[in-house]
């Protein structure tokens, strides 16, 4: 009888063990066009993987911002400068993600009805309003989402 021999082990790369330093060798590779030894596949994942992440981002700060407008909205008597500052932050996240990739605009422009809909969710849960309370529809244009001076009341708190 033969001894158990252990199951092969998946070949680990630079990439698997050591993220950093596959970052760091492939930077270098790509430097002195060393395109033999770079690792493709896990290179296009990453750059594909900052793709979603970017839209990710957008798509988060746009519901945590929607979810603000409708407490400040439907909660008036309970509003905070907590809520204010969240408008203000997730309002700045929003411009500088535009404005460093104006290509996420039409993004924006698409995901703003599921983000509204994360939001009321959100909204309903933190609130203890029923959804129904908000309107199905976003009743926030574009415009105003981005305008730095939407809510108008906002400054008074």
């Amino acid at each position: 009888m033969t001894a158990l021999q252990p199951p092969p082990r998946p070949s680990t790369t630079p990439y698997d063990t050591d993220y950093v330093q596959w970052i760091t060798t492939t930077v270098g590779q790509l430097r002195r066009k060393d395109y033999a030894d770079v690792d493709w596949a896990n290179l296009i994942d990453e750059i594909e993987d900052m793709a979603r992440r970017e839209r990710q981002a957008l798509r988060s700060n746009l519901k945590i911002l929607l979810l603000h407008f409708l407490k400040w909205q439907y909660q008036a008597e309970k509003r905070t400068r907590s809520w204010a500052s969240s408008i203000v932050e997730h309002r700045q996240r929003l411009e500088e993600a535009l404005e460093t990739s104006p290509s996420l605009q039409p993004e924006f422009e698409k995901v703003l009805h599921k983000a509204y809909e994360a939001a009321v969710k959100k909204a309903s849960v933190e609130t203890g309003l029923s959804n129904k309370t908000f309107p199905a529809e976003c009743p926030f244009t574009l415009a105003q989402i981005m305008d730095e001076n939407f809510p108008s009341d906002m400054s008074e708190n």
